[in-house]
């Protein structure tokens, strides 16, 4: 493969990630104002234009590295939609708990459908190169969906285990994520490395194993 085909390559796939990692956080704030809280939209915010969500670290600079450094795993974030708790409503007049973790499933919902609507143009793909890339962005929104799903902080999953623990376990696990969170990038640095010693393989081939099953 010529330097230019791979530069091509990179290009794609990491814009297939930014666009991902966007509309992972555009759902967040979509979810919250849907629920009453305006405040992502009054910053702007609820667009799908990159320009307004990239981080210039966690958005190109990341994900460029590791894809042409070899890594064999791509991962980067865009800047968080912001939202206001206090000023959500749950639907059907339930518990304000459920407002605040279906704005927390926004994002990895969102990442779910757009593997949905690649893995069914796996299937209408007029050409099996054209069905091969397709399968791309399909293994990006799996990984992400479920990267996301982990629960530990910043990522979705710790504020949806959050609303999920009864209220005596959920008070001591909310202590904890405060905890970690004020170690701040450390924490988040620690977490990446025990991640990748310890648990990428499963989480890999966990995800290969259900882009293998949705693009079949």
């Amino acid at each position: 493969m010529c330097y230019a085909s791979v530069m091509f390559e990179g290009i794609a796939i990491v814009g297939i990630l930014i666009m991902s990692i966007v509309l992972h956080e555009v759902a967040h704030g979509w979810m919250a104002n849907a629920l009453g809280d305006p405040t992502a939209k009054l910053q702007g915010r609820l667009t799908a234009n990159p320009v307004s969500h990239i981080d210039p670290i966690g958005s190109v600079l990341i994900p460029g590295f590791l894809y042409f450094s070899g890594a064999g795993f791509l991962f980067g974030w865009a800047k968080p939609v912001p939202y206001n708790p206090h000023q959500i409503r749950s639907p059907f007049g339930w518990h304000h708990k459920w407002a605040e973790f279906l704005v927390a499933a926004a994002g990895p919902g969102m990442n779910i459908i757009l593997a949905l609507i690649f893995a069914g143009l796996t299937q209408v793909a007029p050409s099996p190169e054209l069905a091969a890339l397709f399968v791309i962005p399909v293994y990006i929104n799996i990984l992400l969906a479920f990267f996301n799903l982990i629960p530990f902080p910043p990522l979705d999953g710790s504020k949806m285990l959050s609303t999920l623990l009864p209220r005596t376990q959920a008070y001591a696990y909310d202590r904890f994520l405060r905890r970690v969170e004020s170690y701040g990038m450390f924490a988040s640095l620690l977490f990446i490395f025990v991640f990748i010693t310890f648990f990428s393989k499963p989480f890999f081939a966990f995800v290969t194993t259900v882009v293998a099953t949705l693009t079949q």
